[in-house]
């Protein structure tokens, strides 16, 4: 059997109440929680800018999670540094422990 090229699925999601259906080769269930929460973006912005045509509500919602997006990789550098700093500390620690013990 071959894994490389698993078998992709259809499923049927509306956004902006347009249906698509996109194929997926993971989990139906999480393609339509992205669906959802995309969906519920865009109507949140299409009812802030009622006269905004779909292409603009679509590039104000890329736009949104783009920023979400780049929020969330400062986060991550941000606890990555933390954790590395730790380790450092950590192995300093277990270091001097060795050393006293070694005595």
């Amino acid at each position: 059997m071959d894994t490389s090229n698993p078998e992709k699925q259809a499923v049927r999601v509306t956004i902006l109440s347009r249906p698509y259906t996109l194929r997926t080769s993971g989990d139906p269930k999480e393609v339509e929680a992205v669906a959802a929460s995309v969906d519920e973006l865009m109507l949140n912005i299409a009812s802030r800018a009622p006269n905004a045509d779909s292409t603009h509500i679509a590039v104000l919602a890329c736009l949104h999670l783009a920023d979400r997006l780049q929020a969330l990789q400062r986060d991550l550098s941000q606890l990555k540094e933390r954790v590395d700093r730790k380790s450092c500390e950590f192995a300093g620690m277990l270091e001097q422990l060795l050393a006293s013990g070694e005595r």
